[in-house]
């Protein structure tokens, strides 16, 4: 088949791999422009790009897709179906009725469940234990298309998001090729979504990775790993923030009557802090500025002991109220 492939990041590659495999003629890549990052500002190109131009296929960054010079740039290509990965921005519904079969999206949720810009993070953040790949035809609303074929994967009780995408990232492949080969016999379903049952994973923002100490253990736990790798849980201590990149409940026991955030105790293994209903064993820990570290280097590093205190998202609301008063 004629498929046009967009998409941007890292997550998009073992799909547009697959595509190629499969034999299809990709006959565009559109994927997001070069942007400036690291230290140096440097312009980097997004990783379907680098993979694109490794594989000699034609490729195309533009800056607005909402042109009529882009709606001519889609129609010449005369593609049978487009493909769509994480590209990064909402198609308009002329692009969207271009290809002969329309465009296929590969979404890494159980829609509609988690429809949005982050559904791998919302999903590990919010604890759930099975989420998947859903690959569905679009339409012009926030992920409502039609459903084609999703599959299941279970999420492991020390998945981060990276983890997570990763393997979600092959699942969606393999998914996109079966519903390809269905597309081509003109066998492929279409099943509308049940709106009532459907979620939300919006965009993530920095205030999304304040911890509140005052939470449960178990929800401040799934939030280390599905902040990652932004924007992190972080917290502050003695005025400086502190990112918590690897935890878990802890095992003992916490006094009821002991403020959240504070250090209760101090091991070679983890920095153990109260929570809402328990205690967060924290392994890994990042001060700003700083490289991240165990919990032993870091507590050695702060001569930390009992008793210090973590302020909580609530604590610091409050002490930024009293200040301002």
């Amino acid at each position: 088949m004629r498929i046009i492939f967009m998409g941007t990041p890292a997550i998009a590659l073992p799909t547009l791999e697959r595509i190629l495999t499969d034999g299809h003629e990709v006959v565009g890549v559109f994927t997001q422009p070069d942007r400036p990052a690291g230290r140096g500002n440097k312009l980097s190109a997004p990783p379907v790009k680098e993979l694109a131009l490794e594989q000699g296929l034609p490729v195309f960054q533009p800056t607005k897709i909402k042109t009529p010079e882009m709606h001519e740039h889609f129609r010449s290509l005369n593609a049978d179906v487009a493909v769509v990965v994480a590209y990064g921005r909402i198609l308009p519904r002329h692009l969207l009725d271009t290809p002969k079969h329309g465009c296929l999206n590969v979404h890494f949720s159980l829609l509609p469940k988690y429809r949005g810009a982050a559904p791998v993070n919302w999903a590990v953040a919010n604890d759930e234990p099975v989420t998947g790949v859903t690959v569905m035809f679009m339409d012009a609303g926030l992920d409502t298309g039609d459903i084609a074929i999703r599959t299941e994967c279970w999420i492991a009780r020390d998945d981060t998001t990276v983890t997570l995408a990763e393997r979600l990232s092959f699942i969606g492949a393999d998914t996109l090729g079966d519903a390809l080969k269905q597309l081509e016999a003109g066998t492929l379903p279409r099943i509308p979504q049940d709106h009532a049952e459907a979620s939300h994973a919006p965009i993530l923002t920095r205030e999304d990775g304040l911890i509140d100490w005052t939470a449960p253990v178990a929800a401040i736990a799934a939030r280390t790993r599905g902040f990652q790798p932004w924007p992190g849980c972080h917290t502050t201590l003695d005025g400086a923030r502190v990112s918590i990149w690897k935890a878990k409940p802890f095992s003992g026991t916490v006094s009821a009557e002991t403020l959240p955030g504070t250090v209760v105790e101090v091991s070679p293994s983890a920095i153990v802090i109260a929570c809402g209903d328990g205690a967060l064993a924290v392994e890994e820990l990042q001060m700003e500025g700083r490289k991240r570290m165990s919990a032993r280097d870091f507590a050695n590093g702060l001569r930390l002991s009992t008793g210090a205190c973590f302020i909580s998202a609530l604590g610091q609301r409050a002490a930024q109220s009293n200040a301002s008063e």
